[in-house]
């Protein structure tokens, strides 16, 4: 088979789910925005489900539609990007809950979905979504009248426990909220890992679920194996790849695996990422293609049918680190050419 296989381990989603969901005294939801992080939102809510989330988040309503006809009637499922023009039929009919952002926002709910739940995203900070603290005193009487599920916002800098930013957010965010009688939302994943007095009253994990960081004590939850499709012997001398950038030092012998840039192996993690046969270390070498990447196999002692480019040794963020970008970037790219096998 020359397809690359994706293995979705969702077993181990469903254990991070928990290993996040015991840090905490509060409810802990779960973030499937961008087709649950690439890897199938209604998979990963499903799996989500039977771990014990109730409350989930997407990001525009057409996933969170997706997410209810895979979930059924029963979880909440909200959606960061509020009530925009256009989503009023999608809210209504599949039971969503816009966290709104803005008084127009407000206007649209209240006066096309008089009574339909919502919830309050507030800026405490980030400077993207959510209502300013000037905005929000303005509202918040007329807010909290019509009743919200949730009142939240979201760290710029969680993902460094040590940040100034953290502490900066949480002192407005309590600013903003305290002593309303309505539940409130600070942390993802970042945010979780910070301590206590950043949970209050539910933790909405993402990319920690997938087996991102930070979340170090994360089990891995993608496997990515490489068909080989062909294998040569160069000399000495000669190159590799587009751009003549790999020369071979020895006579050597390189695997071409079918997998590339199309399938969201980001071209620039080039020679700085690692490929494995069975606990053996093998190099890329040369430039990452559009459908192809050779390997420098030389040191195997037997020509590999396949090699594994993600797993426990090589994770999301390690690739990352080497295309120099982020795992999650990693993850929501991972193409749609995989044949893809969910475990667990």
């Amino acid at each position: 088979m020359s397809t690359a296989r994706l293995t979705i381990d969702l077993g181990a989603l469903a254990q991070n789910w928990r290993a996040l969901d015991s840090l905490t005294r509060v409810e802990t939801g779960a973030v499937v925005k961008a087709n649950g992080y690439g890897l199938d939102a209604g998979q990963a809510g499903r799996a989500l489900a039977m771990a014990g989330a109730r409350r989930f988040f997407v990001a525009v309503a057409e996933e969170g539609v997706i997410l209810r006809r895979a979930l059924g009637p029963g979880p909440e499922i909200s959606i960061f990007s509020g009530h925009c023009d256009g989503d009023t039929a999608m809210i209504r009919d599949h039971d969503l809950v816009p966290m709104l952002n803005s008084i127009d926002q407000m206007l649209r709910h209240v006066e096309s979905l008089p009574g339909h739940p919502f919830g309050v995203q507030l800026d405490s900070g980030m400077n993207r979504l959510g209502m300013e603290p000037a905005e929000w005193a303005a509202l918040r009487d007329i807010a909290l009248a019509q009743s919200p599920v949730l009142i939240m916002s979201h760290l710029a800098c969680a993902d460094e426990a040590d940040h100034p930013m953290n502490a900066q957010q949480l002192r407005v965010f309590k600013e903003m909220t305290d002593g309303l009688d309505v539940p409130r939302s600070l942390a993802a994943t970042g945010g979780t890992l910070l301590g206590a007095a950043y949970h209050f009253d539910l933790c909405r994990p993402g990319v920690g679920l997938y087996g991102g960081s930070p979340f170090e004590d994360a089990q891995a939850v993608v496997h990515l194996d490489l068909p080989v499709i062909q294998i040569r012997d160069v000399d000495a001398g000669e190159t590799v790849g587009y751009s003549n950038t790999w020369t071979a030092q020895r006579p050597s012998r390189i695997a071409t695996v079918a997998a590339g840039y199309a399938d969201g192996l980001i071209r620039a993690m080039g020679a700085r990422a690692v490929t494995f046969a069975g606990d053996d270390v093998c190099p890329i070498v040369g430039r990452v293609s559009m459908d192809l990447i050779t390997v420098d196999v030389t040191d195997l002692t037997a020509d590999p049918t396949h090699l594994t480019l993600l797993n426990d040794r090589q994770t999301v963020d390690d690739l990352a680190d080497a295309a120099g970008t982020i795992g999650y970037e990693i993850l929501t790219s991972l193409g749609g050419r995989y044949k893809r096998r969910y475990i667990g």
